[in-house]
């Protein structure tokens, strides 16, 4: 018992003077707050088609993952070629469906790894910069809310299986509805549409006639002017 305690203290010596503990728990936190921020701002001010805060809730374990791969491969040269040539014989498949997804994919990373190679003001900086941007981007190029013949996603998460009566009640309030993805969930789906209207008073009578279906059912409407349909 007595060796194993002896050996326990000098990993824990040995960790000490590879990791410092408070650096590693202020840089956990700063990676933490900041993959929180990325993602608030994507389920914000993101365009993509697909359910944006199911995607946003990976961008935490995803960064906390790189910066921990990052912590233990940094002291060590024979450990980083190690991670190279495992890596080298995975392949990973995500299904990216929007370029955006992946801007944001690679800023998590991003973080994780600035944390986790020591270096959390860098990562402020740099994802302050990269949201600021992102958002006078968005503020300068903003357009009215709604214009005559626009066209728009509309996202429908909820907890029945009838997609042909969700559709009977779009196609009610708009000029044109086409189905373009369905994803079945645990309860339910979640089905994202292309529609087009000349009345924003379409949108309102669309979005209560959905809601009322269940309680469990909840609609986004994302603006994409530049679809052609």
């Amino acid at each position: 018992m007595e060796e194993l305690l002896n050996h326990l203290w000098g990993y824990f010596i040995n960790l000490r003077d590879i990791i410092h503990p408070l650096s590693f728990v202020i840089n956990l936190i700063v990676c933490t707050l900041l993959a929180m921020s990325v993602a608030k701002f994507y389920v914000s001010y993101g365009n993509a088609v697909s359910n944006r805060a199911r995607f946003a809730a990976n961008f935490v374990p995803l960064a906390l993952t790189t910066m921990s791969i990052m912590v233990i491969v940094k002291p060590s040269v024979a450990l980083s070629l190690g991670l190279v040539g495992a890596l080298s014989i995975v392949r990973f498949r995500a299904a990216i469906k929007d370029p955006e997804e992946l801007t944001y994919l690679f800023l998590t990373i991003g973080v994780g790894l600035a944390t986790g190679a020591d270096q959390p003001f860098i990562a402020i900086i740099v994802v302050s910069f990269i949201l600021l941007f992102l958002y006078l981007s968005k503020r300068m190029g903003n357009s009215p809310s709604f214009k005559e013949e626009d066209r728009f996603y509309v996202n429908i998460t909820t907890d029945l299986s009838d997609i042909v009566s969700i559709d009977k009640l779009l196609n009610k309030s708009f000029s044109l509805v086409e189905l373009k993805r369905m994803d079945t969930l645990d309860s339910g789906m979640d089905l994202s549409f292309i529609c087009k209207t000349v009345s924003i008073n379409n949108i309102q009578e669309a979005k209560d006639a959905v809601l009322a279906l269940s309680a469990d059912t909840h609609i986004s409407i994302i603006d994409q002017p530049d679809l052609i349909v």
